[in-house]
């Protein structure tokens, strides 16, 4: 039997395997997708039989869902540090450069999360990335930074939508810039549904630039 929580803590060497195995499997199904990636083939990855992965999960659905909440672990970790201490659009500002430039660091983490929308995996999504953008959005609006009428719901799915097509092409193609894609993406928002306030700061801003490099 597995070792499970209720019966006692993980040793140190059933951390390491653990990991291990959870880090082959992001590699696999970023590599060969959900159906392609099989118990034999995390096994087979890690070095050890079938029964060895068995022990430490029950099933590759468990595997697989131990993988997608390590890499969700990652995301949130790097995006809240990018967030944290920030309001108003900087808040929005730096969620979209740090999850452009996490997915852009971590091109497995990307599939990995894509293969867990589309395959039925039994992943736990929890809140959605629509409740987080929608907030962000709504603090914008409260701190002044965007107009206080801009449609909230329409926005972060705008937003989402355009975040997950950047994904997407710097998968197909390595080369595309992802940061400078997430600058026109903020320049685009501020533009759209900037209050005047911060619209006239940030032209005034690009202006100053313009002058000191011409």
């Amino acid at each position: 039997m597995p070792p499970t929580d209720a019966a006692k803590p993980l040793t140190l060497t059933e951390q390491a395997r653990r990991a291990q195995l959870i880090g082959v499997t992001i590699t696999l199904v970023a590599e060969h997708g959900y159906p392609g990636t099989s118990l034999a083939r995390i096994a087979e990855a890690a070095g050890i039989s079938k029964a060895a992965v068995l022990y430490h999960f029950p099933s590759k659905d468990a595997v697989v869902r131990a993988a997608y909440a390590s890499v969700l672990d990652g995301v949130v970790a790097q995006v809240g540090a990018a967030v944290e201490g920030r309001d108003g659009a900087a808040a929005l500002e730096a969620y979209l450069r740090s999850m452009a430039g996490y997915m852009r660091e971590h091109p497995d983490h990307a599939r990995m999360i894509i293969e867990a929308l589309i395959a039925d995996t039994g992943t736990p999504q929890g809140p959605g990335r629509h409740e987080t953008v929608a907030a962000l959005v709504t603090a914008a609006a409260d701190a002044g930074d965007y107009r206080p009428d801009v449609d909230v719901r329409t926005t972060a799915i705008i937003i989402n939508g355009a975040l997950d097509a950047i994904v997407t092409e710097s998968l197909a193609d390595p080369a595309f810039d992802t940061a400078h894609a997430a600058e026109q993406l903020i320049l685009m928002l501020s533009r759209s549904f900037g209050s005047q306030r911060k619209t006239h700061a940030g032209d005034s801003g690009r202006d100053s630039d313009h002058d000191h490099a011409a």
